[in-house]
Order: C-alpha cells, then sequence, then structure tokens
C-alpha cells in the first residue's frame, strides 16, 4: 500500500513523528512518503496513494499554514480517499476537559477551513523542546507545565509523545496486506 503522509512542524516534533510513522509504516511493507507541506504545490497528488495521513501541531490555537493550506488545496482528493490527521500538542498530554474542550475547538475550525473531513484522527501529545526556545517562550511553557502539575527545567527538553498508541492508530488506519 502507498501511503503519503505530509506534515507541518514549527520545532520539528511533529517532523519527528511523521518519520517515526513512516518506519513504522515501512515495517509492514507499505511505501511510505514524508512530505513537509510548504508554501507551494510541488507536492505530491494524494490521489495517487491509497491513503493519506496528516499532522499537524498546534500552537496558539491553530495549525501550521502550510499544512492547512494543502489540507485545503488537496481536499477533495483527501475527502475521496482515506485519510487521517494526526494533531500533535501538548494538550493531547493531559486530562484537563477544558484543553481537550479547546483542542476540538480547533479540530473543528480546522476541518471548516480546509473542507477537509479525516476518516480518523489521533491526538498525540506534543514536546517542550526548551532548547529551542528564547528566554520568554521557555518562561511561559514552564509556567503553562506547571499549572498542570508538571515539575520541568529548562535545561532539558521533554517528549510527552505515547509512540505506542501512535503506532497503533497509523498501523490500525493503513493495516498491513494479508497474504
Amino acid at each position: 500500500m502507498r501511503v503519503l503522509i505530509v506534515y507541518g512542524t514549527t520545532e520539528g516534533h511533529t517532523r519527528d513523528l511523521a518519520h517515526f510513522a513512516a518506519e513504522r509504516l515501512r515495517a509492514t511493507g507499505h511505501q511510505a512518503t514524508v512530505e513537509e507541506a510548504g508554501p507551494d504545490e510541488r507536492h505530491p497528488d494524494p490521489a495517487a496513494y491509497d491513503v493519506a495521513i496528516l499532522m499537524a501541531s498546534l500552537h496558539v490555537g491553530r495549525y501550521q499554514a502550510a499544512l492547512t493550506h494543502f489540507a485545503h488545496a488537496r481536499h477533495e482528493a483527501l475527502n475521496a480517499m482515506p485519510s487521517a490527521f494526526v494533531s500533535v500538542s501538548l494538550s493531547a498530554a493531559g486530562v484537563d476537559p477544558h484543553d481537550w474542550e479547546g483542542v476540538g475547538q480547533c479540530d473543528a475550525r480546522f476541518q471548516q477551513e480546509t473542507a477537509w473531513t479525516p476518516k480518523a484522527i489521533h491526538h498525540a501529545a506534543g514536546a517542550i523542546r526548551y532548547s529551542q526556545y528564547d528566554f520568554f517562550k521557555r518562561l511561559a511553557l514552564k509556567f503553562i507545565a506547571a499549572q498542570r502539575g508538571q515539575k520541568t527545567v529548562t535545561s532539558r527538553d521533554y517528549d510527552l509523545t505515547d509512540y505506542e498508541a501512535l503506532a497503533r492508530f497509523v498501523l490500525e488506519f493503513a493495516p498491513p496486506a494479508k497474504g
């Protein structure tokens, strides 16, 4: 099965998750192509693939503009095929109902803006990459983590992703061929 994975990323964590998903798919015999969403139209046409998985991370309530543009520009092909969305956010690491309500609102706005309705959605916890933040962003993320009961130190990065859950989602969405 040919699987297209297109991602949007800010600090690189979603890129890492896209390549992780592709590795899991390849291990089960799939052909997986990974592309970063960009501002141009050079990306492969999803219709040339059997399955499409789009991945993006939430920052200040929005997904990356390039990925949103890609989904909108290709929504007809995406809606006509098995396609899934992996939403990456720090909220996905928590249990606060208000955080989850906010993520749901962001997903709904994304679907409305793109005219794409994914067949499945997975919420993956993101990462806190203090090493890539300026002073103010480090301070803000440390404050947010503390509000949620997470003790962090700014001298290290934190990967909150449940890789088993992500692999399970991807492999259930694009199961290996039986034969």
